[in-house]
């Protein structure tokens, strides 16, 4: 096969070795396998009902409800959703897993093949696909959005390192990060800025001037991402005062808690964050030494012979230096001494897990193999595929976790399909009405009661509010609800909208009704700022599409059909 092709094989296959221990012996049922599972069939469901873009995710907090998918990117719960209406569930997770893999494959190697020979580049790809912390991620963590958004990284970093950046190629890796996951979209923005200011410092050093036009593309790229992803990030921004989204950074999950080898009172914690640590030193360890040893060689032979003659679109005076300075600033970011900014920078202590910055650190380390391994003249489809193997069976080993019968996918999917499909809900995504601690596991759908505050009747069986309700009480009654009280939730009376909610300490809703027939409706309204996202992501797609359609124009691509709002929009300076 001709060597600029083999990837398209050798990449899956690599992928495909990352996957088979858990075809031979079942999934691995990590730290947030459960929540990730939820959603996909939250997802499924939902889309097998005609819901193209849910909101609401019914089951949590005990049928109660939570606005889990305002505030998860899509992308992750879409694609684990859609692949559970396709095939048969025990394999979702596999298939999601492999289809991240190989992405990642081919975005690593899409990204070095600007300075690296296609050998170098398969190498560098394969490896990349099962680096230590990919396969962290994948076995200990099953952190499947994170997994994903391992394919979105090596793009924005290449955009950034590039002689002379675009707009496009900054503003779909970004879009695409916060589509996929916040953490590693902070990640990738931070990574990118820091890029940038690493860049503005060694030209001033050097007394060298930018690429022209180098900032200002780079922010209008990173504004344009941001845009793009409009139809999450407005929403998710605005109704966050209406949950608690401060939960997701208590005492033992914010960054204070999490730098390397910490100790906090939680002994499983500390086991997870030593086995991070352990893991955090091998990667920048192994990070560092490649790009030091590059950098020494350098200096003792013509900086292009380490690339390929594709290198005009990377500096290859300034690749290694920033490279090496971006690693060794996260390496400064997983210690104590770097607090100030993790309190300082904003957002950035939602990452929760400063270790999560080694993503970041493992696609640096691909492209340090790339850059070493552009020597290599000898095909490298079996070293590539022996590398693959090697990384897989020790991580494998050290991370994978075991499934106790009740955590296993197939309890989860059949508790998910029975009459009562209640689960845990999720702290963060609580509206600020509710308190988790008091919510009862047995709520009925609905009870009629004295008072705001009355429990349910003895007995009760959990189950989800109806969207329709026909009652007649014979005297005024409060009616409570299984569903946790939030804006998007409108809910009428005979046609009349009630706006009198009564207030509950487990957050449900409670509503008065007066004496006589009541027909009930509950709708999950779209809010008006979802429907600005909407809107500002259609016009920045419409510019993207505009950016490359003339960028194909400039380059000489004849389109066979030129509609006439084409070559008016072509003409726009």
């Amino acid at each position: 096969m001709p060597s600029d092709r083999r990837h398209y094989v050798l990449l899956p296959l690599a992928a495909f070795l990352a996957v088979l221990p858990l075809l031979l012996r079942g999934c691995s049922c990590g730290h947030d396998f459960d929540f990730h599972i939820i959603s996909w069939f939250e997802a499924a469901r939902q889309f097998a009902h005609g819901t193209l873009h849910p909101h609401w995710a019914y089951t949590p907090a005990w049928n109660a409800g939570e606005p889990r998918f305002v505030f998860y990117p899509p992308l992750s719960w879409t694609l684990g959703g859609l692949l559970g209406l396709l095939l048969p569930w025990p394999w979702t997770p596999i298939v999601f897993t492999w289809i991240a893999l190989t992405a990642a494959g081919f975005a690593l190697h899409h990204a070095v093949r600007g300075f690296a020979t296609a050998n170098a580049a398969l190498l560098a790809a394969a490896i990349y696909i099962t680096n230590p912390y990919t396969l962290y991620t994948v076995y200990e963590r099953t952190a499947y959005a994170e997994l994903l958004a391992a394919a979105w990284l090596p793009l924005l970093l290449h955009a950034v390192l590039r002689e002379r950046t675009s707009i496009r190629s900054i503003a779909v890796p970004i879009a695409l990060l916060w589509l996929t996951n916040a953490p590693a979209a902070v990640m990738g923005c931070y990574a990118a800025a820091a890029i940038m200011l690493l860049r503005i410092v060694f030209a001033r050093l050097r007394k060298t001037p930018l690429p022209q036009g180098l900032i200002l593309r780079s922010i209008a790229g990173v504004l344009l991402g941001l845009g793009l992803a409009a139809f999450y990030i407005i929403p998710a921004v605005y109704e966050r005062h209406f949950v608690q989204i401060s939960m997701a950074i208590l005492p033992g999950l914010s960054p204070h808690d999490n730098f390397l080898f910490r100790h906090t009172t939680d002994p499983d914690h500390d086991t997870v964050l030593r086995t991070a640590s352990i893991l955090a030193l091998v990667v920048i360890a192994l990070t560092t030494t490649i790009l030091l040893a590059l950098y020494l060689r350098k200096d003792k032979s013509n900086p292009q012979a380490l690339l390929s003659r594709r290198s005009r679109q990377i500096n290859a005076s300034e690749l290694l230096p920033l490279l090496l300075a971006l690693t060794l600033l996260i390496a400064f970011m997983l210690t104590p001494l770097s607090e100030p900014l993790w309190n300082g920078l904003p957002q950035l202590r939602f990452l929760q897990f400063p270790w999560r910055l080694l993503a970041i650190v493992a696609v640096v380390f691909a492209f340090g193999v790339a850059l070493a391994a552009s020597h290599l003249r000898e095909r490298t489809g079996a070293l590539a595929a022996l590398a693959a193997i090697a990384f897989t069976l020790p991580a494998y080993a050290a991370f994978h976790q075991i499934c106790y019968p009740e955590d296993t996918l197939a309890e989860r999917l059949a508790i998910f399909q029975s009459a009562n499909p209640g689960t845990d809900p999720t702290d963060e995504y609580t509206p600020v009405t509710g308190d988790n601690d008091v919510l009862a596991k047995t709520n009925p759908a609905y009870w009629l009661a004295s008072s705001a505050s009355s429990a349910p009747p003895p007995g009760s069986v959990s189950s989800p509010a109806p969207s329709r309700l026909d009652l007649a009480p014979t005297a005024p009654a409060i009616l409570v609800l299984n569903l946790r009280d939030y804006p998007a939730w409108t809910i009428t009376r005979n046609g009349q909208t009630i706006t009198t909610r009564l207030h509950r300490d487990d957050g449900l809703i409670a509503l008065p009704l007066p004496a006589g027939p009541s027909h009930i409706r509950l709708v999950y309204t779209t809010p008006p700022d979802q429907n600005l996202g909407y809107l500002l992501s259609t016009l920045c797609l419409l510019a993207l599409t505009m950016i490359i359609v003339r960028n194909a124009r400039a380059s000489g691509i004849v389109f066979p059909e030129e509609p006439a709002e084409v070559r008016i929009l072509s003409s726009l300076p």
